[in-house]
């Protein structure tokens, strides 16, 4: 999201709705239509004059048979201009028998400077002729020679060219105004169709994202339910769910950042009531009594971890984990301590099985694997208590480790109730994979978090009794360049 994006006035918004996708669509349709309209003018103008020079030929043949068939000097002089005149011409021959007959000449014709010759004229000489005839502003003689049907080889006329660019022009300005016609009723159809279609959709669309960028928390988002099965209807669903996601990621982003403003005041005084605890452990330790002298060190070791977790919390203000200090630590004594610290005594109704390699060495940060195993351990106690009644016989927690070569695996594993396909889908995600109801899910994801710290992984092994979570952890890399070094300085 741009905060930084230039403000816009108010009347400079208003001329760009106003112009918007909907007067863009209006005026390119217009104009489409237009240039549709006049790649059809084009050779259409040019058939009318084809066609209307064809009908003069025809007028002008049946006149030269008429006055060819009479005798000579039998049709008055006044009755042949009157013909001539009828056609609109100045002169009309007709060539039969290879012999060209000059049969009707109005007056004394001057030079004629123009020429068409209309027996198999190709399509761009006729363009180009009609609108060299259009384009003219002289009233020039113009010769048309024509097929003569009948036995005849041609027949010619002279005529004034005005008459013909005056019917060329009728005949354009007829197809001007029905363009204009068959442009608005086009335009107004297209333009209200996709108007309908795309552009009202698209508004809405771009309202609802303005809406929701000016209050993403305040739900502000798509309201309707779209039916289309088209692209419109696959953009309104997807920015319906992205919104819908976006809202709940920043609701729970609001939500964890002020739990996080809690837990580093509550760290912060927890860190001095653990010091006092500490100190009066301290006393404790000095008892002569035996179970005091057992349990004294297990606390006071419990009591600095919880120090060092919260001083660690508050120094780097976040809840990233600092870096593991990685070191051999045999993981049947980290087990044990596990165990002490969750108080599950050989009597318990929960039975603790261990079944750790002797002598497994496991390269990692001794805290932080005691805080893996100690919240896998106690999510499965938990599984179990929710049972109305325990039995040792059949509620058990079972710790495994072995070693494959440079990667130690271990296996914490419970037979209680397993783990829904709900919770399965954000397992190792804080707040959303807990497994019971009540519970916040951290203890997977700081398990899952620490595991990748030391380059390992974490995942649920499918298809046991119950439970059972699998830790591998890989032996650091050894550098033999800086061992050679260390031997050498040695």
């Amino acid at each position: 999201m741009n905060d930084t994006a230039p403000v816009v006035p108010a009347n400079e918004r208003a001329r760009r709705l106003n112009f918007g996708l909907s007067g863009k669509l209006l005026v390119l349709t217009l104009l489409f239509v237009m240039l549709a309209e006049v790649l059809i003018y084009v050779p259409s103008v040019a058939n009318f004059r084809l066609n209307w020079l064809k009908d003069r030929l025809a007028a002008a043949h049946v006149a030269a048979l008429v006055l060819k068939a009479a005798p000579r000097d039998m049709v008055p002089q006044d009755l042949k201009q009157e013909i001539l005149a009828e056609i609109g011409a100045k002169a009309v021959a007709l060539k039969m028998d290879n012999t060209r007959h000059l049969l009707a000449v109005s007056d004394p014709l001057p030079p004629v400077p123009k020429e068409f010759d209309m027996r198999g004229m190709s399509a761009y000489a006729a363009i180009m002729d009609a609108f060299g005839t259009l384009l003219s502003r002289d009233n020039d003689l113009m010769r048309v020679v024509g097929a003569a049907p009948m036995g005849g080889d041609f027949v010619e006329l002279v005529m004034d060219e005005a008459p013909l660019r005056q019917a060329m022009l009728k005949f354009s300005v007829n197809i001007l105004l029905l363009s204009m016609i068959i442009s608005a009723i086009t335009a107004a159809l297209v333009y209200f169709s996709l108007h309908y279609l795309f552009v009202r959709p698209m508004r809405l669309i771009g309202a609802a994202m303005i809406a929701f960028r000016a209050d993403p928390e305040g739900g502000n988002r798509i309201t309707w339910t779209s039916t289309r099965q088209d692209e419109i209807g696959f953009a309104e669903r997807g920015l319906a769910a992205t919104q819908t996601e976006i809202a709940s990621m920043l609701h729970q982003k609001s939500h964890l950042a002020a739990l996080g403003l809690a837990v580093s005041k509550i760290n912060h005084d927890l860190r001095n009531l653990l010091a006092s605890a500490q100190l009066f452990s301290d006393r404790l330790s000095s008892l002569p009594d035996p179970h005091v002298q057992r349990f004294a060190p297990k606390l006071m070791r419990a009591l600095e971890r919880a120090i060092d977790f919260c001083q660690s919390t508050l120094s780097y203000g976040r809840a990233q984990e600092p870096p593991p200090d990685r070191r051999m630590t045999e993981l049947r004594a980290c087990v044990e301590e596990v165990r002490d610290t969750l108080g599950i005594e050989p009597d318990a109704r929960i039975r603790w099985i261990s079944a750790v390699e002797r002598g497994l060495e496991v390269d990692a940060d001794a805290d932080q694997l005691f805080r893996v195993l100690l919240n896998l351990a106690r999510n499965a106690i938990q599984a179990l208590e929710s049972r109305a009644e325990r039995d040792p016989n059949r509620d058990q927690i079972r710790i495994t480790g072995r070693r494959e070569g440079a990667v130690v695996v271990v296996e914490v594993s419970d037979t209680g109730p397993g783990i829904s396909e709900a919770a399965r889908a954000h397992l190792f995600e804080a707040f959303q994979g807990s497994t019971r109801t009540g519970g916040s899910g951290l203890g997977l994801a700081i398990a899952a978090e620490l595991v990748r710290a030391h380059g390992g992984e974490i995942r649920l092994v499918e298809g046991t009794i119950g439970a059972t979570f699998r830790v591998t952890i890989p032996d650091r890399t050894v550098d033999l360049r800086a061992r050679r070094g260390e031997r050498a300085s040695a």
